[in-house]
């Protein structure tokens, strides 16, 4: 265990082996090539180089160098660490609040998305963003615990001019928090009445805020109090599985939303 930590120290304290090693896994590079990519020195890489040939990392071809199998086990593992590492120190302040048993997806496929988080000057940061993609989609899935105003009135009036299809799940006190309000009421009863839109109500309750805009997902976080402290987005294609996967099961276990449902 001791040696392999050593080896890893090694290739990690230096950015240069790094960047070496990667692209000799990659395929064949010459020195120039590496000196280019890197800007190492001509010293700096000769001794690279002469290192990772003593530990068979790579090997002499055709005037270049490229990995050897066991150099590129060396990298496929080390790169994946660096790829959790990354994506661990993206999520790590956000993560008291990322409802992780709800969310069955390695944590890894959120290692390119986008993280919004309230500010001084833009406290209402995270719905900003929703907003922002429910204002350029054309076809939004949801389903939530909530139906915030901005949302709502985003999502009613492109599905009245016909600028957009909508299909949404809801928790019971999501929908009888909408009904309390006279002007929120109204445009939900506008959005019933459009025919790009199809609202269900689930009688248990939905653990997370979900917005599926055209290709992105969108989650609303929040802490044990129901305070807003975050959003993160993703295109990934598996997080997009698993949001339509949980879409359909609400969908299944809800009922159509009706007027009796929303009547004051």
């Amino acid at each position: 265990m001791e040696s392999a930590l050593a080896e890893i120290e090694f290739l990690a304290r230096s950015p240069n082996r790094v960047a070496v090693l990667r692209r000799l896994a990659e395929g064949r590079h010459t020195r120039t090539d590496l000196v280019v990519a890197t800007g190492a020195s001509q010293a700096t890489l000769g001794r690279i180089l002469r290192d990772f040939e003593e530990r068979s990392w790579i090997r002499r071809v055709d005037g270049g160098y490229v990995a050897t199998a066991t150099g590129e086990l060396v990298a496929d593992g080390f790169f994946d660490l660096l790829d959790i590492v990354a994506t661990e120190t993206e999520l790590r302040p956000i993560l008291d609040y990322l409802p992780t048993d709800a969310i069955d997806v390695d944590l890894r496929r959120f290692g390119d998305a986008t993280i919004t988080v309230p500010s001084g000057t833009k406290p209402n940061a995270p719905v900003g963003r929703v907003l922002d993609l429910l204002g350029g989609a054309s076809s939004v899935r949801a389903f939530s615990h909530a139906f915030n105003e901005g949302s709502l009135g985003v999502v009613e009036r492109r599905v009245t001019a016909g600028e957009m299809t909508f299909e949404g799940v809801f928790s019971r006190d999501a929908i009888d928090a909408v009904a309390d309000d006279e002007g929120l009421r109204r445009r939900l009863e506008s959005l019933l009445d459009a025919p790009g839109a199809s609202l269900r109500v689930r009688p248990a309750e939905i653990p997370v805020a979900v917005t599926v805009a055209d290709e992105r997902v969108h989650l609303l976080l929040r802490d044990a109090n129901g305070v807003l402290q975050a959003s993160v987005d993703t295109d990934d294609p598996v997080v997009r599985d698993w949001a339509d996967e949980r879409f359909e099961r609400y969908w299944q276990e809800a009922s159509a939303l009706g007027y009796d449902d929303i009547d004051a």
